[in-house]
């Protein structure tokens, strides 16, 4: 489906401003709304909403279904009536510009628990109806996922596939007493649920009636330690045990010479295939409730996915396996007809690839930091592309504009180059990189909101393949300033977008 002449900022709500030490859906996300609809921008992208786990990635989450309890704003829920005001009196003194997630998940954890024991003493009668709606629309995902949250908690927070193997295995005669036992429990996963969606929901109704779509993001792949993988191990490649025969990762590549190894379980595409690929179906209809546009990352792994040999510590040694390819995307529009979908091209690209892209017109993705190597790479510059792709100065998981020019194997004729091409000098980069994307015949442009500031590596969102640090940055309420909000607002109207 070919999107419309349109620009937008990427900017995940965890970087938003808030006086809890991570952005939430509280006052700042309405003021960066605010700020985009001024500037003229009519998209919005954010990365996975999922609950993350350990290294705090958006990538790699408890659930394919759920939200991420640690963006439920308690501000919010003190002004709906689900937090007493006395809860926040004391908020420690968090740091500005960076996520510190330990304190932070803890101190979140500790109001989120409050509001729980509030709803349950005091919740109104139209609160608890719309708690009882909830659960019985989301019934397809959301008990599963609050037993396994319960289960996680109970035997200390580690991986399910260290849980007694019969609780692992999901053997009934293990279960069935542990849902009576930690009955509390599950509820109150449920009601976090409850509260993550009914904060966005109303987010996302602000922002489509400022003109504002919101372009979400879907994992090709699901964490092993999710509820998805443990609560149906019949559509991954798994042992007997239910460990993972095969994982996900890429070869080497422009973001690591050793590849990537992510370690997600490879999918049973061929049983998917046979009740027309149910799960993703509704993976993708629960996506297209909370988001307007859909970016599918790793798309490449429809048409051939990087399978590593469980156990290996590099992606090296993997091999190339066929996907689903068009028979996957055929059972999906059949059940949700056309979809807004833009299809994360990146990478190791064969023919292909780009043979399934185009079958069901879908827009790819341009990153103008990949035109500038030794050589330069016109398929990644503004003067060769075509109309149907989605272009950025950079994404999630490249460094700022500024950053990257600065990196110390930047060499001084890509350096040279750059300048050249863009015109510019290196103060005013980053804003001549969203120039030439603006002014592209692209028909979507996104920057992210670090290069919109002229930020750099130090407002670094993500480094592939590298744990530790990543997933931290956030701005101060000083950075999103009338002028940036005007400069960006009139280069949107000079380029129609």
């Amino acid at each position: 489906m070919r999107l419309a002449r349109s620009s937008g900022i990427l900017c995940h709500p965890t970087c938003f401003p808030s006086r809890h030490g991570i952005g939430d859906l509280g006052q700042g996300a309405y003021d960066f709304v605010d700020w985009a609809a001024g500037a003229g921008q009519k998209l919005w992208q954010i990365l996975p909403l999922g609950p993350t786990g350990y290294g705090d990635s958006p990538y790699q989450c408890f659930s394919a279904f759920a939200g991420n309890p640690n963006l439920i704003s308690p501000d919010q829920l003190a002004w709906h009536g689900l937090l007493p005001a006395e809860a926040l009196a004391e908020v420690p003194p968090f740091a500005d510009g960076r996520v510190d997630y330990g304190p932070v998940i803890a101190h979140k954890a500790r109001l989120l628990r409050r509001s729980f024991e509030h709803f349950q003493a005091h919740g109104t009668a139209e609160q608890r109806a719309g708690f009882a709606a909830f659960l019985e629309y989301h019934d397809g995902w959301v008990k599963d996922y609050a037993l396994f949250m319960a289960l996680k908690a109970h035997f200390g927070g580690g991986s399910w596939q260290d849980w007694p193997r019969e609780v692992a295995l999901r053997r009934p005669k293990a279960l069935d007493p542990l849902r009576v036992e930690l009955a509390a429990a599950i509820t109150y996963y449920e009601y976090l649920q409850w509260c993550f969606a009914d904060q966005w929901q109303a987010l996302k109704s602000y922002a489509n009636q400022k003109g504002i779509q919101i372009i979400g993001d879907i994992p090709i792949f699901a964490a092993e330690d999710s509820a998805d993988v443990w609560g149906r191990p019949e559509l991954f490649q798994l042992d007997k045990n239910h460990r993972p025969v095969v994982v996900a990762g890429v070869p080497p590549d422009y973001f690591s010479d050793a590849g990537q190894l992510w370690g997600n379980p490879h999918y049973c595409w061929d049983d998917m295939a046979r009740d027309g690929y149910a799960w993703w179906v509704e993976r993708i209809r629960r996506t297209l409730q909370m988001v307007d546009i859909v970016r599918v990352d790793h798309f490449r792994g429809f048409e051939a996915y990087w399978a590593v040999p469980a156990g290996d510590r590099t992606a090296k040694k993997g091999r190339w396996v066929k996907g689903p390819g068009a028979t996957f995307f055929e059972a999906v529009e059949k059940a949700l007809g056309k979809l807004p979908i833009i299809a994360e091209d990146l990478g190791i690209i064969t023919p292909e690839v780009d043979e399934l892209r185009l079958q069901f017109d879908l827009p790819g993705m341009k990153v103008l930091q990949f035109g500038f190597a030794q050589e330069l790479d016109s398929k990644y510059l503004p003067h060769s592309y075509e109309a149907n792709y989605v272009v950025y100065p950079g994404t999630h998981d490249n460094n700022t504009v500024a950053g990257w020019f600065n990196e110390p194997e930047r060499t001084p004729q890509e350096k040279w180059k750059c300048l050249r091409y863009m015109n510019c000098d290196e103060v005013d980069l980053p804003w001549a990189f969203i120039r030439a994307a603006w002014g592209s015949v692209a028909d979507v442009a996104v920057a992210q909101l670090q290069d919109v500031m002229g930020l750099g590596a130090e407002a670094r969102m993500n480094y592939p393949s590298k744990l530790g640090g990543n997933w931290q940055w956030r701005y101060t309420p000083d950075r999103l300033t009338d002028a940036l909000c005007a400069r960006l607002r009139e280069l949107t109207r000079l380029y129609q977008r």
